[in-house]
């Protein structure tokens, strides 16, 4: 018990996208004194800022920020690099005395930082070429149909657009003759390098998708179009991995003819309500999670304070 006290503590502040993590953060960590550790795999990216609702200069003037901003779009962010960097932000809190928030949606960077990661084995550069053709080709929606025939439990999980994800799970099974699913099932996390307190943000659904529709329609209104027309000037193309996440993709589309404005605007609302399902389906797994309506401050302020204390 001494020795799981000796670790340093974080808080975990995660749900769904729209539900309100950002401002129960910045005051539940002010009231603490803490800083927040961002667990946003888009916030990582420069120049991205309002397709992913990134944090305002006033917010991050109120409450310093780590873990945003430290990558460009074209470079290379995955979850093992995020563990690395994060831990170095809570370590470098817990050597000042200030408590840690590790705040967001993306599921498998909190447990990569909290539990650590699978590292497959090295992919035959052939295989990896080959699938890279034919998803070029064939487009990622024809691979994820042969994912989801191959190993269904990751055919569910990764979204058809999702090509990095995709091509990762088919590399997998074809180098190892078993689907990443199972890779992960038999990965042994060790045990977690800090005490954790985590806190999930949960509202009824209805309200939660009206919330995201509404959050969507203020990034066009603010200016989510010119922000990716910026990005494909700088020459960040529309087939990079941070490009085809979640309105960087409808926009480029709209942008290079692929799709209409209106279909462009009504399934950009569409997937990020599916992405919301995703989140809750993956957060509400974890038995750990405490679930709280994001309006209860005073609650979960004094679950915080019996767990740091």
């Amino acid at each position: 018990m001494e020795q799981s006290r000796n670790k340093p503590a974080i808080v975990i502040i995660c749900g769904p996208t729209g539900v309100g993590k950002t401002a129960a953060a910045i005051h539940l960590a002010r009231c603490r004194r803490g800083e927040i550790v961002s667990a946003d795999s888009m916030q990582v990216y420069r120049f991205m800022d309002i397709g992913t609702a990134k944090p305002t200069p006033e917010e991050r003037s109120a409450v310093p920020h780590h873990m945003i901003d430290v990558a460009a779009p074209d470079e290379a962010f995955d979850a093992a690099r995020f563990a690395r960097e994060a831990s170095a932000a809570v370590d470098a809190l817990a050597a000042r005395n200030t408590p840690a928030f590790v705040v967001g949606g993306t599921g498998l960077y909190i447990k990569s930082l909290t539990r650590g990661i699978f590292h497959a084995e090295a992919v035959d550069p052939e295989i990896r070429g080959r699938l890279e053709n034919e998803a070029d080709i064939l487009g990622p929606a024809a691979l994820h149909h042969r994912l989801a025939r191959l190993d269904p439990e990751a055919g569910r999980r990764i979204h058809p657009n999702d090509r990095f994800r995709i091509l990762r799970a088919l590399e997998v099974f074809e180098s190892t003759g078993k689907p990443i699913s199972d890779h992960h099932s038999a990965h042994r996390f060790g045990e977690s390098p800090f005490r954790t307190l985590k806190i999930g943000l949960e509202m009824e659904r209805e309200a939660l998708y009206e919330r995201i529709d509404r959050r969507v329609d203020i990034m066009i209104e603010t200016g989510l179009l010119p922000e990716v027309r910026r990005l494909l000037a700088m020459g960040y193309h529309s087939e990079l991995k941070s490009m085809k996440s979640i309105g960087y993709r409808h926009m480029a589309d709209f942008i290079e003819g692929r799709t209409s404005w209106e279909e462009a605007a009504k399934t950009l609302k569409r997937d990020t309500r599916r992405y919301a399902k995703r989140q809750y389906t993956w957060f509400k797994a974890d038995p750990e999670v405490i679930w709280t309506p994001p309006a209860a401050l005073e609650e979960m302020n004094n679950r915080i304070e019996s767990f740091l204390s």
